[in-house]
This record gives C-alpha cells, structure tokens and sequence, in this order.
C-alpha cells in the first residue's frame, strides 16, 4: 500500500483521486490551518485534519504524528499557499513569507524520504519574479536524486469544465516520472452546460430543497436590475450599467459578466459567489453561482458537501485542485511507479516563463498551445 501525506490540505481536491483509489493508496493524514476547510475534508473522508504549522515542525514530527512506515512507499502532495505568487499580486511588493513554504515542503518530504513529491501552485512560481523559489525547491530535489517533471497545464484538458491554468511539479526517485497525458483537446472541452445545466432553477436567495449546496447569494433588488441588463449566454456587462467607476478603468471587462454555456469556464476563484468580482453571472438565470455550481465547475463530484459559512464555503471551492486533475494524476503517478512503459507529458520548464504567466493566456486562448509558449520562453 502507497502511503500519501496531504500537506496544505484545504477541502481535498488534490488528495481527491488518491482517497479514491483505497486499493492502491493509503492516505494517513492531512495538515492545514483553515478549520472550515478540515471539517470538509473530515466530512466527505473520514479524517480529520491536524492543525500543524510546517514552517516549524519537523521530519520527525511528521514521522510519529502520521505513522509513517518507513519500509513503504511514500508520496507528499501539496500546494504550498500561493498567495504571494498570484499574478493578481504582481504590484505590490511586499515580501510575502508563505513564498518560503514551497522550499520547507520539499526538505520535509525530502527528510522523509518520499518517494514522490508533487507541488502545485500558480503560474507565476515559474515567473521571473518568484523564480528564485521554484529554483531553489528544484535544487534540493536535484541535489537529493530526485527527477523533476515541471510545467503549467490546462485543468481543461483533464475533463474540467473551466479554462484553469496551474503549475505542477512532479518530483520522484523514480526516473520515469512525467506528467499525465492531456485527455482532451480545445474543440473537445467540457463546458458550463455539460456541468451544471441539469441543476433546478433558482432564483436570487432560494435555497434547493434536494441539495444544500445548491443555494445562491441574496442580492439586492437593484443589484438584480443590472443583471437583467446583462446579455444571456456570454454577455457582458453594457457601458454605463452598475458601478459608475468601472467605466473609468480597463481591464474589468469580465465584471458582472455571464458565463457562457458552450464554453469552459472562467477560472473558479475564492470570490466566484460575488459576479462584481469577475465573469461569474449563471449564463440565464439573473444570479450569481451557486456553492453546488461553482464546486461542479471546479471538478467535484455533485455529492461533495462543504461545511462553514456561506462564504467560506465559496473559498474552500475556489483555492482547490480540481479533483478531476486529481484522479488523472493519481492514476499517472502510480503507473509510473510500478511500470517501465507509461507515457506521458515530458515537460520541464528550465528557466522563467516571463514577467507574468497571465499576459501569455490570451495567446493560449487563440489556439497556441501552452508548449509553445513554454519552450519560446525557454
């Protein structure tokens, strides 16, 4: 049995697959800070979170805290908290001290000798700016004889209905380590409608009464005007509608905009409940998402229950790996483990991707493929 160690562990999304496949892995623990997401994670796994600080805690802590067996196969997963790399964050230029995490992530997992490392994070951990702590992560892997396979991938070309861009390292004693092969192509995506057109209607504050997480905010009655000014389908929020300061400004095009139906979604973030903080406007409906759409848009199975408050609730979704991903990779990296022949994506990025991984999207989204951009930067 391989043992897993989820690290920043939040609701579960990146430990998801590997919770699933019980015949082959054994999850023996979970650490995070934020009490709502570890009485999610309790809730839909039957294990219950420890409130540990890694940042002080040792290789020896983790060792007799979780029981880990020397004697077998061990993986680390986790996502350092990204925060401080967010490209939304690109000009403010305070240090940010959660940066250091991604390096005391790999010397635990490297002081307990895992047997895989996996990282996930933003694409900016590979942007010029923050390309310090991704390199000095891959020197201690290197310098300890791990191999690395590290790149940015799409969350839609492993069935997610949205269009989400993270980085993921890969880092194993085993030489034939890689990232899972993409499963669908552009024209092939999944899309809002595919996700979450099955759902009952509601209406601004209803509640479902078969599904507690299918329930929306409870906008004001003039809030619900400019909605209704809003386009079906894609459309955007017209000149002079809502918020007078938003005219003043470029760049918010996406604001009280509608999510289309054919299309992937826009990145699921910790503010998708609230359609002023970006394209999260229901595609008809004159509301914002509800907690049971924004967890299908982001990969999570239609039983999935989220406890804390209404907001949290709405975080917990939007800082997740998309459990799609999830099964996807936990699938891979046991192939790789016990076979010689497995394929996959032969991806490392070598240097700096650029000043910011979101000013290359818009190319991506006009039909370059991120291996292009990848190896013009490189």
């Amino acid at each position: 049995m391989i043992q897993v160690l989820d690290l920043f562990s939040g609701c579960g999304g990146l430990s998801f697959g590997f919770h699933k496949q019980n015949n082959i892995y054994k999850v023996i623990g979970a650490i995070d800070f934020d009490k709502h997401a570890n009485a999610t994670y309790e809730t839909n796994f039957g294990i219950k979170p420890k409130q540990l600080d890694i940042a002080e805690i040792s290789s020896s802590d983790l060792i007799e805290s979780f029981d880990i067996k020397i004697d077998s196969p061990l993986i680390f997963v986790g996502g350092p908290p990204c925060q401080g790399f967010s490209s939304h964050r690109k000009k403010d230029k305070r240090l940010d001290n959660r940066n250091s995490l991604v390096a005391r992530y790999v010397e635990l997992g490297i002081d307990c000798n895992a047997d895989v490392i996996v990282i996930e994070n933003v694409p900016d951990l590979f942007a010029k700016k923050h390309w310090h702590h991704f390199d000095e992560a891959r020197s201690l892997l290197n310098a300890n004889g791990y191999t690395i396979a590290a790149s940015i991938v799409n969350m839609a070309e492993y069935g997610v209905a949205q269009e989400r861009f993270r980085a993921i390292v890969i880092a194993s004693k085993n030489k034939n380590i890689s990232l899972p092969l993409s499963e669908y192509e552009r024209q092939n995506f999944k899309t809002v409608r595919s996700a979450i057109e099955y759902l009952p209607k509601l209406k601004s504050g209803e509640n479902c009464q078969s599904d507690s997480m299918h329930i929306t905010s409870n906008h004001r009655s003039n809030t619900i005007e400019i909605f209704k000014q809003i386009t079906p389908d894609g459309g955007s929020r017209p000149r002079g509608v809502g918020p007078k300061c938003l005219d003043k400004v470029k760049g918010f095009s996406d604001v009280y905009g509608r999510l289309y139906w054919d299309r992937p979604s826009v990145t699921i973030t910790a503010r998708c409940r609230t359609p002023s903080c970006g394209r999260f406007l229901h595609p008809e409906q004159h509301r914002g998402l509800t907690v049971r759409e924004a967890a299908l848009l982001q990969g999570f199975p239609d039983d999935f229950y989220f406890e804390g408050p209404f907001d949290d609730k709405y975080k917990q979704v939007g800082n997740a790996v998309p459990p799609k991903f999830s099964v996807c990779l936990s699938r891979h990296i046991h192939g790789c483990l016990v076979k010689d022949d497995v394929k996959g994506l032969n991806r490392t990025i070598e240097s700096p991707i650029g000043n910011s991984f979101s000013s290359l999207i818009s190319f991506i989204k006009q039909g370059r493929t991120v291996d292009e951009l990848i190896s013009q930067c490189n």
